[in-house]
């Protein structure tokens, strides 16, 4: 049984379709982690971005939930937009985490799944580097999980935001930053 995860973070069918930026990383995803990751028996647990379109989980003080929420139907749980890309749809039986905030930890269900599966070990992936990716590696170094982050398989729309995590912030917080070639040759 593996101890490891790989955690795919919000490449929803609305993000990866209107951010070229997202898109670019998709096939790595597709043809590369995905297929590994499947393969060596690793748990794969998708996360998706949802706000209700209430707007009771958008405080007026939190400028960013605000503003996902006001941005069309791109972040409504009900919307088809927050859906997993179809290109790497969730097999049965793999998780999909709906969060409301960026840390894919913050008022989900994920570490119950985590620690329910023996998981001490988490490869994350996702956008945006500057967001999900960092909320959720700086919440699972909190819960005690090993991290490694896979550095083509996370994108931000700030490309030196995204250098400037994986090359420095990442590995200094105790981050493995590999490539997804790097990671799949260690499966």
């Amino acid at each position: 049984m593996t101890t490891t995860a790989l955690i795919i973070g919000d490449l929803q069918a609305g993000i990866v379709d209107g951010h070229p930026f997202v898109a670019d990383m998709l096939p790595v995803m597709e043809e590369t982690i995905l297929p590994a990751a499947r393969a060596a028996g690793i748990l794969v647990i998708f996360i998706r971005t949802g706000l209700r379109t209430s707007g009771l989980d958008a405080a007026a003080g939190n400028p960013l939930v605000t503003a996902l929420r006001r941005a069309g139907t791109l972040f409504h749980e009900e919307s088809p937009e927050t859906l997993v890309h179809p290109r790497i749809a969730p097999l049965p039986g793999e998780a999909v985490v709906l969060k409301r905030r960026a840390s894919a930890f913050a008022g989900t269900d994920l570490d119950l799944l985590l620690r329910a599966q023996r998981i001490d070990s988490i490869v994350l992936t996702g956008v945006a580097t500057g967001a999900m990716v960092a909320a959720t590696l700086y919440d699972a170094a909190d819960r005690d999980y090993r991290l490694t982050v896979l550095s083509d398989a996370c994108a931000d729309g700030e490309p030196d935001v995204h250098d400037f995590l994986v090359s420095r912030v990442f590995p200094a917080r105790g981050a493995d930053v590999l490539t997804s070639h790097g990671w799949t040759a260690r499966l």
